[in-house]
């Protein structure tokens, strides 16, 4: 989503709360994430979703990433990141 109630500023970090309900430190310093592109309009030397005629369907069993990785139904972030202690509070399923 594009959403984030930003509970408190305290020196360098700020802390957001995400729809989903995690609660996250930030730097103040990160002002926002550059646009991205959807794979369907690409051209079809760039991404696996590309081309077509009119808007084509994806043409394979589930969506890619832009190196033809699964892009949905599979946990991708690490076991152990550097920022797992800036998440203060996951989740809820």
């Amino acid at each position: 989503g594009a959403i984030a109630k930003l509970i408190e500023k305290e020196g360098k970090s700020a802390t957001l709360k995400l729809p989903s309900g995690e609660v996250l430190l930030i730097s103040k310093n990160w002002l926002g994430k550059r646009p991205v592109v959807r794979g369907v309009v690409i051209n079809s030397v760039d991404h696996p979703h590309r081309g077509g005629e009119g808007r084509a369907p994806i043409g394979r069993k589930k969506p890619t990433t832009h190196w033809g990785y699964p892009a949905l139904e599979r946990r991708s972030r690490k076991r152990n990141k550097y920022s797992d202690n800036l998440i203060l509070r996951r989740r809820s399923k």
